[in-house]
């Protein structure tokens, strides 16, 4: 069987005002870095294969909480969000005509101005998902959190979600034939 945990990245201060990230390389903040440095991987996840985005804030999370450096894949890189990247969503969805919307009403077609849609991205992770064996785990970003989880439970983009993406939970798939497990699994604190 291959599996693979997807961990969100830990908090950046553009996390934190709202901004959309996207590609941008903005690192953890100081907070996030301490926080991280308490946590440990679970078992078995602690012996998988680590990867994560190239960018710094999701590289550096794996290497805080699994204590070794990840092997990075373009794949897992955020969502192009286009010229919204850097803005904040409540400020984009108070401008009528600006075209953002909630998650729950963007299809897989959704793409922001000179952005990424959902399916370009599920185009761009499914073949790297296809060469994967064993226990994997990746830190990433909610943009391929969502697009993942969205294909595991079949969710289309429309309606509520039928997962919340929390931070420091791990979140299985089964891949072959690709199913998500029901609860995530919290990261464990290290003993101090």
């Amino acid at each position: 069987m291959t599996r693979l945990a997807l961990l969100r990245h830990g908090h950046t201060e553009w996390n934190r005002a709202g901004h959309i990230q996207g590609r941008s390389d903005i690192p953890l903040d100081i907070d996030a870095r301490a926080e991280l440095a308490g946590y440990c991987l679970p078992s078995p996840w602690n012996t998988a294969s680590i990867w994560s985005s190239p960018l710094s804030r999701a590289a550096e999370t794996a290497e805080l909480v699994s204590g070794k450096a990840p092997k990075t894949s373009k794949a897992l890189t955020e969502m192009n969000w286009g010229d919204w990247e850097g803005q904040r969503g409540v400020d984009l969805i108070a401008i009528p005509d600006s075209g953002y919307r909630h998650i729950e009403e963007w299809g897989w077609d959704y793409r922001p101005p000179n952005g990424e849609s959902p399916a370009e991205l599920w185009a761009r992770i499914a073949p790297w998902m296809d060469g994967l064996t064993g226990d994997n785990l990746a830190v990433c970003h909610i943009g391929i959190m969502r697009v993942i989880l969205a294909k595991a439970w079949g969710w289309n983009f429309a309606g509520p979600a039928p997962f919340k993406i929390k931070r420091n939970r791990l979140f299985v798939i089964e891949l072959n034939p690709m199913r998500a497990q029901p609860e995530p699994v919290r990261l464990l604190a290290r003993e101090a």
